[in-house]
């Protein structure tokens, strides 16, 4: 039986050129605490230096910016708290918007608890943020608004930048969830206006449990909300994951390295994949933006099935792809994605995400619309929703 993966915005391979590195630092002398005065310690902290000054390249950031993390969800949390608990002097609001991934929205949604005022802003039917509405939003309590890059669920690509400069002319912190858009577009923190953006390996063929926080010098954040150590320069105690960190930067280089060509391949596979199903099956719905949308994603809603059947069954013809987010997919409540750009909630539980990777080929999508036609209709057959 074939075997094809489809759920590049859940995990990622490890690239093999990225296991070779993070193997360097797993066997042999490369096992120096970067905290040591020793020459083990000496050697690893000069590699953990250069991984530093890579991921930085890549986001056009300095080195001195960058504080490695366990993935994009602490990321997250550390941007979010460190900016609000060091500005609550100057104001107590925050921005964000209903599609965040949970991640941001549950941190958000926390501090609210804990007495900030905060502002979840709709989106319109592509899951899109208004530049007008956050304008509309801020306030003179406004400290912080934190927008993602480009949504994991329906591929959506916010207008970030805008928001950048929106929020760099009002003198607002501007948080950016990069998680899923760096290596598929372009992400450099100055074109963004980014002052916080988080990154996770293993959205990008690097390892898991490794991350980025990039944290714009200058800017008033809360020293490591871990207590311990000073590693990190003060902005994460603990011991780094070398290993996961030198993987991490192998993974940055190769994402930039081969981005362009790559996202341009991966383009005419999705919209080979679009066509493809909204072209054949019947009561079949793109959702996210027709064209502002990441090069690799494409997701859907089945009227009259649920999307976990449909993964059931393509599972069986050895595909694997997703109904949406992987943190949230053994959840029975609707997608608070599909909710919010206007999915009724038994359509929203008919959604599959179709995300694609740099081993997918053509022959990989035809398989895929040859199967996927039967399986719709077999299951609507079953279906008692369908007339």
């Amino acid at each position: 039986m074939r075997s094809i993966y489809f759920d590049h915005s859940g995990t990622t391979p490890v690239h093999p050129a990225v296991a070779e590195e993070m193997y360097r630092f797993l066997t042999g002398d490369n096992f120096g605490n970067p905290s040591s005065i020793h020459r083990y310690g000496l050697q690893i902290r000069k590699k953990l230096a250069e991984a530093r000054e890579k991921v930085a390249q890549a986001l056009g950031a300095d080195a001195g910016e960058i504080v490695f993390t366990s993935g994009g969800t602490e990321s997250d949390n550390m941007a979010i708290h460190g900016a609000a608990q060091a500005n609550k002097n100057k104001g107590n609001h925050i921005i964000t918007s209903a599609v965040e991934h949970h991640a941001v929205l549950n941190t958000v949604k926390a501090l609210g608890k804990a007495g900030f005022d905060i502002t979840i802003l709709p989106v319109d039917q592509y899951g899109m943020v208004s530049v007008d509405d956050v304008a509309a939003a801020i306030t003179d309590k406004t400290i912080l608004i934190t927008i993602m890059h480009a949504n994991n669920e329906v591929g959506t690509i916010m207008p970030a930048a805008e928001i950048g400069r929106l929020a760099r002319e009002r003198k607002i912190i501007f948080h950016v969830d990069a998680v899923q858009s760096f290596g598929k577009i372009p992400v450099n923190v100055e074109d963004l206006g980014a002052d916080l953006l988080s990154l996770s390996g293993h959205k990008i063929y690097g390892p898991k449990g490794v991350g980025v926080l990039y944290i714009r010098k200058g800017i008033r954040w809360r020293q490591s909300l871990f207590h311990g150590g000073a590693q990190e320069r003060l902005r994460r105690a603990g011991t780094e994951n070398i290993p996961g960190i030198m993987g991490l930067a192998r993974a940055v280089e190769l994402a930039v390295e081969n981005r362009d060509n790559e996202s341009a391949r991966l383009m005419g596979l999705r919209d080979k994949v679009i066509r493809g199903l909204t072209g054949s099956i019947e009561d079949v719905i793109l959702t996210g933006h027709p064209t502002r949308r990441l090069p690799n994603h494409t997701s859907f809603l089945f009227k009259y099935i649920e999307g976990e059947s449909i993964l059931l069954s393509l599972d069986m013809k050895g595909i694997a792809a997703s109904t949406g987010s992987a943190c949230t997919s053994r959840s029975l409540e609707p997608s608070h994605v599909l909710t919010a750009i206007g999915t009724p909630p038994e359509e929203a539980h008919g959604s599959l995400r179709i995300t694609l990777g740099k081993d997918n080929t053509e022959e990989d999508v035809d398989y895929f619309l040859e199967v996927i036609k039967p399986i719709v209709e077999k299951l609507r057959d079953m279906s008692p929703l369908k007339d």
